[in-house]
């Protein structure tokens, strides 16, 4: 069976995009002489899933990031086509999180990137993630994106490490408990 593993920003007050979608207050604090466990965390994982939000933003910068396929999740874009610039790097797909992950474990992928905001949510509220690694940023953005959405039940975590930076990003690692 795959498993879902979450690496994500939020500000402190517990967003992770402005209501546009800008994330302008998390590009000013990447301080570049810092490791946050990026590479560490990615070198495990075979594929990468996101939603249509992050898909959308991630276009906007001038350099596609990832090295690992990417299935974007999402019905709106299902069956239309894939930029040409990124034929054979990523797929769309309209396919519910547990059956995406079986289609994926089938395929011989076994740790999976989750990332989106609304994509976590679904993955949590289907039991689909085993970890998260989430860097608090000390800013209050007041508005905007939420990472944690409503659960029909609680959802809980063990904390498995936390640290700091000399920027002030605060990082902690949770595993899901079951």
């Amino acid at each position: 069976m795959a498993t879902a593993h979450v690496f994500i920003a939020v500000s402190l007050d517990g967003f992770i995009a402005r209501p546009d979608g800008d994330i302008d207050w998390l590009l000013q604090r990447d301080d570049p002489t810092e490791d946050h466990g990026y590479c560490a965390f990615i070198a495990d994982k075979d594929v990468i899933v996101m939603g249509r939000g992050s898909y959308e933003k991630v276009l906007t910068f001038d350099t596609w990031f990832y090295d690992r396929p990417v299935v974007v999740l999402s019905e709106q874009l299902a069956g239309t086509p894939v930029p040409k610039a990124l034929k054979g790097k990523l797929r769309f797909s309209h396919l519910a999180p547990g059956e995406l992950m079986a289609e994926l474990a089938r395929q011989g992928m076994h740790r999976v990137y989750v990332d989106g905001g609304q994509l976590v949510q679904s993955f949590l509220r289907d039991g689909l993630v085993a970890d998260m690694v989430i860097t608090t940023v000390p800013v209050l953005i007041g508005s905007g994106r939420r990472l944690f959405g409503a659960l029909q039940q609680d959802i809980d975590l063990e904390l498995v490490s936390s640290c700091s930076f000399p920027s002030g990003l605060v990082q902690s690692t949770y595993r899901l408990t079951v």
